[in-house]
């Protein structure tokens, strides 16, 4: 049972660093490109879409890994770290994120101050990425540990 919530935790969080680094890559590149009038449109739309998909997703990557880290026991460090990154991640969403992602819905942000919020937005995106990239190395090391 045990071996099966590393595996799940791994996997989880796999798939979170996947699509976090797609919307890298994909997503904020194309949403740097184009106008704020189309940008604000296509957010409109899509924003809704991508936290649904996006929170319950965090959520258990989070919590599977926190569960994980309590399983495998203080003495797995890269399970701490795994927890930990993802956490950071976490909190990273409530302080940098939702605010900004709020002011896009509603259109609370000039025009001309789009592109600045964008750079913004595109560079704490990459310390998210970045942070569950790690944690999900660190998974995949710490569940060669704790087998």
């Amino acid at each position: 049972m045990v071996e099966q919530l590393y595996i799940l935790s791994t996997l989880v969080m796999g798939l979170f660093a996947g699509i976090l680094l797609t919307k890298a890559m994909v997503f904020v590149p194309y949403w740097r490109r184009i106008q704020p009038s189309e940008f604000f449109s296509l957010h409109g739309s899509l924003g809704p879409s991508l936290f649904r998909y996006f929170s319950p997703l965090t959520s258990v990557a989070v919590v599977l890994s926190v569960i994980v880290t309590l399983v495998a026991g203080t003495s797995n460090i890269p399970w701490l770290f795994s927890a930990g990154f993802c956490i950071m991640a976490l909190v990273i969403f409530f302080i940098c994120f939702r605010a900004v992602n709020n002011r896009f819905a509603t259109h609370d942000i000039p025009e001309q101050e789009l592109s600045g919020e964008l750079q913004k937005w595109s560079n704490w995106h990459w310390v998210r990425t970045v942070l569950v990239i790690t944690a999900f190395a660190a998974s995949i090391y710490g569940r060669t540990i704790g087998s």
